[in-house]
């Protein structure tokens, strides 16, 4: 099976980018013919701006960019989709946040038309893996977990159906010797696959 790694941060030898391959590797070590690919939107230069191209797609008055179209053909061929970041200001990088904007589109992602939501990517499983400076403490002490959850596992993929299978905080990354973050980030790309999502046909809901 085949899982789709993307990342977002400016710097090339990022903590982020030390994460995702720990995660990778662990896919490839866990000896059942796995394999991963892995998308930095910043070394790629994604244009994360959603455009009139993009409002025109979104109103199925035209077909999508072919930047997008792009990125929406290698999720499609992906078993699963793996987000890899740092949490900036509680959330997302404007990279990675520009990139679901634009990709998780109407039509594709879902479908809203005559009253009625069609989730697409029931399919699809979801692991988000968010890389923090700040301790436990400090996300249930202010909430900052749940309203990451709130907003980017409900907000975004339970929208368009998909579902999401792992969410986890990495945290005090600036504190403490990030490598500590190693051995989870291997096993999360271990056990990628031992809950696989049958592909099956889209929700109404």
């Amino acid at each position: 099976m085949h899982a789709l790694i993307v990342i977002s941060h400016p710097e090339p030898n990022s903590l982020t980018s030390s994460i995702a391959a720990r995660i990778g590797e662990g896919l490839l070590h866990s000896g059942t013919g796995h394999s991963y690919e892995l998308a930095d939107l910043t070394a790629e230069g994604f244009d994360p701006r959603f455009s009139e191209g993009d409002i025109a797609a979104h109103r199925k008055k035209a077909p999508a960019p072919s930047d997008v179209a792009d990125e929406q053909a290698r999720i499609d061929k992906s078993d699963a989709l793996v987000l890899v970041f740092p949490v900036y200001w509680w959330s997302m990088p404007g990279l990675l946040k520009g990139w679901i904007d634009r990709v998780f589109s109407n039509g594709w992602a879902y479908d809203d038309g005559d009253g009625k939501l069609e989730k697409k990517l029931g399919h699809l499983p979801i692991h988000l893996v968010g890389i923090g400076g700040a301790d436990a403490g400090t996300y249930e002490k202010h909430g900052y977990d749940d309203a990451m959850k709130t907003q980017i596992d409900h907000g975004i993929f339970d929208y368009c159906g998909a579902p999401v299978v792992s969410s986890t905080l990495l945290l005090e990354s600036d504190s403490q010797d990030p490598a500590k973050h190693f051995d989870t980030a291997h096993n999360i790309g271990t056990s990628l696959f031992e809950t696989h999502i049958q592909r099956e046909p889209a929700t109404v809901a």
